[in-house]
């Protein structure tokens, strides 16, 4: 009877002793893996797209159909074009804000010519521009205050001119690398300190970072361009949704209502810039997001779909209102006209939204149909969107 009895008192110890056993071990293990973790699996380099800037290849190939065609609105809007494409005047970068407009919007107009109707001489025009940017620009000091606007401003017309012309064969390859360089060196530190200005600055900096990421195949500033539109896009574009608690982001004050200049209402829609000038900086800031957005696009990250519920809405109130002369009661009666500006933007969030994915947006189709192609101004990162994105 004692050996029956003592027998599982020797299993059941042994078992115990093996279980501690265990358990010391695993808990051994677990330490050490802790104190010397695995290398987290290296970021898989992005495969980028050329031509894969604001402007690709489906659509150069769709605008130069339409103008071999003689259709319109290209036909019209490539006679405009042509006045801008001119000869660069200037030996070395110009320093001056308006000088510098002039040149990169040469730049670009030389380059979109060339891209759509295979004008070689505006190739050599427009890699003459990039050549002297490349050989001579300095960058951007201090890189704050109106220096991180116009850097976004000039980034997002150089950048696109550069990535239409990156393989052209009269592009010598260290000139090239040059102008690479001058975009890396010059151009980023302006562009990577956000402004915490108004949301139009932000976004359009993040218009130029996009561009530049492509044609420099830079993957850091690709991620960091997607993640500034990411953060800015909520504090940028209203959702009903949001309320009582607005996006907050750096250099909003803490106080919501006047960084969005008092809005009296809160629609789908609204931007931070409504109310400040009554849809005029609101144009500037919602063109730059949707260039930042087809960027993506060309490199297969779909940003128009993460911010559908916000850019939808924002086209389509920002084209109702000035359709109407009215802010629909957003900004109070006291501050109901809306401005008398109006610039080539729309059709760039339009041909995704509508033509792409067949979404229904009336006051966007109407605005550009009966207003932007007959009057819309080109200005700035605003350029000539009737002829690259209009369908």
């Amino acid at each position: 009877m004692t050996r029956k009895h003592n027998r599982p008192r020797l299993w059941s110890g042994a078992i115990a002793l093996m279980v501690t056993v265990v358990t010391v071990v695993t808990v051994a293990m677990w330490a050490l893996w802790a104190r010397f973790p695995a290398p987290a699996a290296a970021a898989e380099p992005h495969a980028f797209v050329h031509p894969g800037g604001v402007v690709g290849q489906a659509e150069l190939d769709f605008v130069r159909e339409r103008i071999a065609a003689g259709n319109e609105p290209w036909t019209s809007a490539l006679d405009k074009l042509r006045g801008v494409a001119i000869e660069g005047r200037f030996a070395t970068a110009p320093t001056g804000e308006a000088d510098q407009k002039e040149h990169a919007r040469q730049a670009y107009a030389n380059a979109l010519l060339w891209a759509t109707t295979g004008d070689e001489a505006a190739a050599r025009r427009a890699i003459a521009i990039l050549n002297v940017w490349g050989r001579t620009f300095a960058g951007y000091l201090p890189a704050e205050g109106q220096n991180l606007l116009v850097a976004g401003w000039i980034g997002a017309l150089l950048g696109p001119a550069a990535e239409l012309l990156r393989d052209h064969p009269d592009w010598k390859p260290a000139d090239r690398e040059r102008v690479k360089g001058m975009f890396t060196t010059a151009f980023a530190p302006a562009l990577e300190r956000m402004s915490e200005w108004n949301g139009n600055v932000d976004l359009t900096q993040i218009d130029a970072l996009m561009n530049i990421a492509v044609f420099c195949e830079d993957q850091r500033l690709l991620t960091l361009g997607l993640e500034r539109l990411r953060r800015r896009s909520p504090a940028y574009f209203h959702l009903m949704a949001d309320a009582p608690n607005v996006k907050a982001i750096a250099g909003d004050g803490g106080d919501m209502a006047a960084f969005w200049s008092q809005p009296a209402t809160w629609p789908d829609g609204l931007t931070q810039e409504s109310c400040r000038d009554n849809g005029h900086h609101a144009q500037y800031g919602l063109a730059s997001a949707l260039h930042a957005a087809e960027v993506a696009w060309q490199q297969g990250i779909d940003v128009y779909f993460q911010q559908r519920e916000r850019f939808v809405p924002a086209l389509e109130l920002l084209a109702r209102q000035l359709l109407e002369g009215s802010m629909l009661g957003c900004c109070g009666a006291d501050r109901d006209a809306t401005t008398g500006d109006l610039y080539d933007t729309f059709s760039v969030g339009y041909n995704h939204y509508h033509h792409r994915l067949g979404i229904d947006m009336p006051h966007t189709e109407r605005l550009i149909l009966e207003q932007v192609r007959r009057r819309g101004n080109s200005d700035w990162n605003i350029f000539f969107e009737t002829l690259t994105h209009g369908r």
